[in-house]
């Protein structure tokens, strides 16, 4: 019997003895820095000519492995390896699938420091951020498998007389998956898992900034019984394949998460029907935020600092759940900003293999330039009042805090995607929410306040997919949170939740006359 649901814990690495042993992980690590990684196409290793080279964000001479560098062709080998899989696959009972998301989540658990020591050398997570990454991953598995097992069963249809009636949930076909630097097991194993749990085939396509991270989840799949060509992974350039993998005749569903911008160009050209194409393709998208941290006057203070600082900076802000605004009431605007300040002021940024780091680098060398230039931005939008700049010795950016922002500014309204924070001042709580709600996305926010009133006025009227009340803005947990976000934002797709998967089917009603 398959035990409920519980989301996985998190390393207490306050114990000596998980310290060591994450320890022992990022020596292991090290050890195998500079090794090469083959695409993997119908369960076979392919090669090719070019590499992606992944480097250590916080180290940047330092390689962590090179990446066969795909193309067209290796697109194509891969749709079509996912074509010829599809059959067998989709035939193959559920609670098989399901068992071998279980498997796959006991290789997790085993390889667990390991994996999230791969995270701290290839993208720039601390510790405790690699970590709940990992632990996210285990959870999507265990979570997906078990809502696989109750959609393969009985579903409630209202009894007629003379018939005998069914409601079956059936696989699409071949879907790509495209996913994200910024949690590079976590999003990529949940995405992944989703599509293939429910019968369809897939080729994926990770971050360009984390590909040994995903050849590391592939020999979880592999080793977890997966069979060939269910799940192909391609590593390629998104400039060259992605717009061929989009239009694909055969490719059913694409299982997005990233930018704004790339995400409603595969949304636009996702919809087109090509020659030969006999179905609607369907899109699902996580496409980031711009979320806010609403405080009012009767909130407790250092709860808020506290928070704000946390969802701010965390990971580098490189979350789409990153509080990026911090919309404080007049009466206590200053005193937020000051104990906000105070505590940015104590983080250590550093090396993310180093324990006692907070703030790492930003994952690539781009990101950080792009970052730099909307910290140029802020200094004629708003006042510096603490950071602004990069650091030496890796991609690192100061946490960066700007106050006196005016709510239309456009480090108020823009995706930065990095360690700036905007604070906006309201003049009182319905103008909170007025700022917080006017950009064009809609993904998370949180409210820091005992009034109940202004509680109840967030919940009816603060429109994004995933509103807190006194805590963080990030760091959702599959299965308790259900994530995703209105508007700009994506499809609203709530991944770790109960409808997620439904996204990856089609229903049949099945009616017999008796």
């Amino acid at each position: 019997m398959i035990p409920p649901y519980r989301p996985e814990p998190l390393s207490d690495f306050r114990n000596p003895a998980v310290t060591a042993a994450f320890e022992q992980a990022l020596a292991a690590v090290k050890a195998q820095l500079g090794k090469r990684y083959p695409m993997i196409i119908a369960g076979r290793r392919v090669e090719s000519g070019e590499s992606i080279v992944s480097v250590n964000p916080s180290q940047p001479d330092q390689v962590v492995g090179y990446a066969a560098r795909g193309g067209v062709a290796e697109a194509e080998a891969a749709v079509q390896a996912a074509l010829a899989a599809f059959p067998a696959w989709a035939d193959t009972p559920a609670d098989v699938r399901a068992r071998i998301l279980f498997k796959a989540a006991a290789i997790m658990r085993r390889r667990r420091h390991e994996l999230s020591a791969w995270m701290c050398h290839e993208v720039g997570k601390n510790w405790a951020e690699a970590d709940a990454d990992t632990a996210e991953a285990i959870d999507f598995l265990e979570y997906y498998g078990r809502q696989m097992l109750k959609l393969a069963g009985p579903q409630p249809l209202t009894p007629y007389p003379g018939e005998e009636n069914h409601l079956y949930y059936l696989p699409l076909g071949v879907g790509v998956v495209h996913s994200p630097f910024n949690f590079p097991l976590a999003i990529l194993c949940g995405m992944t898992a989703a599509a293939v749990v429910t019968g369809n085939t897939v080729v994926v396509k990770p971050s360009t900034e984390a590909p040994v991270i995903a050849a590391k989840f592939f020999e979880v799949l592999e080793e977890a019984g997966l069979p060939p060509g269910v799940a192909n992974l391609l590593y390629a350039d998104p400039v060259e394949v992605g717009d061929y993998l989009t239009t694909h005749k055969e490719v059913r569903f694409i299982n997005f998460t990233g930018s704004r911008q790339v995400g409603c160009h595969i949304y636009e050209l996702a919809a087109k029907v090509q020659p030969g194409q006999v179905f609607l393709r369907r899109v699902i998208a996580e496409m980031g935020g711009k979320d806010a941290i609403i405080v009012d006057g009767t909130a407790d203070l250092d709860e808020a600092a506290a928070g704000i600082v946390a969802s701010a900076f965390g990971f580098s802000g490189q979350k789409c759940s990153a509080c990026s605004r911090a919309v404080v009431t007049a009466d206590v605007y200053d005193q937020v900003l000051e104990k906000v300040v105070a505590r940015t002021r104590a983080l250590k940024v550093g090396p993310a293999t180093e324990k006692d780091t907070d703030v790492g680098p930003v994952a690539a060398e781009r990101f950080q330039k792009k970052i730099l230039e909307y910290i140029e931005i802020g200094k004629a939008e708003g006042r510096l009042v603490l950071g602004g700049n990069a650091l030496p010795g890796g991609y690192y950016v100061e946490p960066t805090i700007f106050a006196d922002v005016a709510p239309t500014a456009r480090i108020a309204q823009e995706e930065i995607f990095g360690p700036v924070l905007a604070f906006i001042k309201a003049e009182d709580f319905d103008d909170a929410l007025r700022i917080a709600n006017n950009t064009p996305y809609g993904l998370t926010g949180s409210v820091y306040s005992r009034s109940r009133e202004n509680l109840e006025k967030a919940r009816r009227e603060f429109m994004v997919g995933n509103l807190y009340f006194n805590r963080k803005s990030t760091g959702a947990i599959v299965g308790v949170h259900p994530f995703g976000g209105f508007n700009m934002s994506g499809t609203d797709s709530k991944a770790g939740g109960p409808d997620y998967l439904l996204l990856f089917t089609q229903a049949q009603a099945v009616s017999e006359k008796l």
